[in-house]
């Protein structure tokens, strides 16, 4: 009988946060937070669009978020804002500074958006719209 083994490789699984833990929860909100506005500010979304991307915040809720971001997030805006940030990585990988940072406000003839802004179809579509355009860009990326 033969042992069959994988080779060796220099691929390390990256180990996966749980979200489910409070503890890391807390870890990552404010940087998330922090992060989340300046996206935002740089991507030129109006504060009730922003309020939707991370979930349907209220007006009050949102300016307190943002004046003091020292709060533990649910794991539904944790994923939001994690998604919104790999879209920001992967526009400034494929495009130059100006075009990234444009491009979520440009009406866009691809399949998906059917001429709409990658922005209008997020915040209509929420978590899921949010999640395919990280793996659109993603996917070009990497080349496909």
């Amino acid at each position: 009988m033969l042992n069959y083994a994988y080779p060796r490789s220099r691929f390390e699984p990256t180990v996966l946060v749980d979200l489910n833990a409070k503890a890391e929860r807390e870890r990552l909100s404010k940087s998330a937070l922090k992060g989340f506005f300046k996206l935002v500010a740089t991507w030129k979304v109006r504060d009730e669009d922003a309020r939707q991307l991370l979930g349907g915040l209220s007006n009050s809720a949102y300016y307190d978020w943002k004046k003091n971001p020292e709060r533990t997030l649910e794991v539904d805006c944790i994923t939001r804002i994690s998604y919104l940030l790999g879209i920001y990585k992967a526009l400034h990988i494929i495009y130059g500074d100006k075009l990234a940072d444009e491009w979520i406000a440009l009406p866009n003839n691809n399949q998906i958006f059917e001429g709409r802004t990658p922005l209008a179809y997020m915040l209509g579509g929420g978590l899921i719209a949010m999640q395919t355009v990280r793996q659109l860009l993603d996917a070009r990326r990497g080349g496909l």
